[in-house]
């Protein structure tokens, strides 16, 4: 089997349940599971991946707290775990040959409800990565079948509005003409019923350079395909923060030698979710080539939106971009852990005053708790003074980038940000602020509960000296 990604440094992982001879254990769902007592034979480093399973079940759970897994907390279906899902790929991958079969209808119905939350990679006891597991799946379903409109659609959205500024007119007519929407449905699975994210009147552009300071640290800001064209605000709040604390702060730009050096960068997290692995591959690339001067320079690279930041920090590994990657861990932060550890190290000069509010409601990002950064959230926010908030206690909110902006989706979107995400904002108090850096999190909560949630750069704006 040759595979779309690297797996290579699964190489040297074990292969199912150390201490039993049947690392899958047949008829684990009452008789129904997918695979027999083999381990994967096909796959090579990608079958070590999948064996990393080794039937803990703790994705089985709906009464403990976390992200893990979305999808079977809101159908309670086996099927619809990160169990479900590796039993499906172990069925697919037990040949006795490397012909492997991804067209299976039940592997891709396992494979359909998967938010790709990541909240397997940190809850899992053996760090299961599902979301990348199912990238590698679209990849090989795509080479055989074709690439869906759909996910060519959605996969490319931003692209099309850098390219073609008159999208977002349309978009704003087919948020208020319902026909439209109902066509949308038709021909593109786009779910009816929703609103789109309406797109900026006017896209992210960065001031002159006049503007940057002349003296302080440098910081580089990676300004992501969602702040540019749907919430440039957000990119604005936080170079008004990083410069107001004093640091020379540039947005990341192509590199001069970028064969379009006037289309926007990516970080192509959009295209791999879908499995359009060669064209994420070449956003990344391009990525790398723009971070090449900062890296060089030990330049700290700030970014605003979590699943584009920690795509930098992760599935870079997985695209083959060489050995640069591995320098981007010690030099890439989320918006709230550079100012988090700049505090720490005592260097943070950050005049803030308080904030007449009610306490606010936070919500984080599946991938904000997937890798950690959440305990930086509650730093920052309290250095704001007499500052109160709390944490929302809730999962996944459903909308997980495009997912819960298909039809075929909306059950289980909805159930989940229905299941604590939605109630509470709708609790808070009208003046409370709502508090979400991930952008889908942000539509969702907008969208079903008629609240404008802020991310943590808007919020501290407000609060400068």
């Amino acid at each position: 089997m040759e595979t779309k990604l690297d797996w290579s440094a699964y190489d040297n992982t074990g292969m199912g349940d150390p201490f039993g001879a049947d690392p899958f254990g047949a008829g684990s769902f009452g008789g129904d599971a997918f695979g027999a007592a083999a381990a994967p034979v096909a796959g090579g480093a990608f079958g070590k991946a999948v064996a990393l399973c080794t039937g803990n079940r703790a994705c089985l759970r709906t009464d403990s707290p976390g992200v893990m897994c979305p999808s079977f907390r809101a159908t309670e279906d086996p099927l619809h775990s990160t169990r479900g899902r590796i039993e499906a790929l172990n069925a697919a991958l037990a040949g006795a040959d490397d012909a492997v079969d991804f067209s299976d209808p039940r592997l891709a119905e396992a494979m359909a409800l998967c938010l790709s939350c990541k909240g397997c990679k940190r809850e899992c006891p053996n760090g299961v990565d599902m979301a990348l597991l199912r990238a590698e799946y679209l990849a090989q379903r795509n080479a055989r079948e074709g690439v869906p409109a759909q996910a060519r659609l959605l996969a490319s959205f931003t692209d099309h509005l850098a390219a073609y500024p008159a999208l977002r007119w349309l978009v704003a007519l087919r948020n208020r003409v319902a026909p439209l929407a109902a066509l949308g449905e038709r021909w593109w699975g786009i779910a009816g019923d929703r609103r789109l994210p309406a797109p900026a009147a006017r896209p992210f552009k960065e001031a002159s350079p006049a503007s940057v300071p002349a003296e302080g640290p440098q910081v580089a800001l990676l300004v992501d395909s969602f702040c540019r064209h749907f919430e440039p605000g957000v990119a604005e709040a936080a170079l008004a923060v990083l410069r107001a604390a004093g640091y020379r702060v540039t947005v990341l730009a192509p590199a001069a030698d970028d064969a379009n050096p006037t289309r926007p960068l990516c970080c192509g997290r959009s295209k791999l979710s879908f499995g359009l692995v060669d064209d994420a591959r070449a956003e990344a690339r391009r990525m790398m080539a723009a971070l090449a001067p900062a890296l060089a320079a030990r330049i700290p690279v700030v970014g605003l939106e979590p699943s584009c930041l920690f795509m930098l920090k992760d599935e870079y590994f997985s695209l083959g971009l060489g050995p640069d990657v591995g320098r981007l861990a010690g030099q890439v932060f989320l918006f709230e852990e550079f100012l988090a550890r700049e505090h720490a190290a005592g260097r943070l000069r950050l005049a803030l005053k308080p904030l007449d509010l009610p306490p606010a409601l936070v919500h984080g990002h599946c991938h904000q708790k997937a890798y950690g950064a959440m305990p930086a959230v509650s730093t920052v926010l309290g250095l704001i003074p007499g500052f109160s908030f709390g944490m929302i206690d809730s999962g996944c909110c459903g909308m997980a980038g495009s997912f819960g902006l298909q039809a075929r989706n909306q059950a289980v979107s909805r159930k989940l940000a229905e299941a604590a995400l939605l109630p509470a904002v709708r609790a808070a108090e009208p003046e409370a602020p709502v508090v979400a850096d991930g952008f889908s999190c942000r539509h969702q909560i907008r969208d079903g509960a008629g609240r404008r949630p802020v991310h943590v750069a808007e919020l501290l704006q407000r609060a400068l000296a």
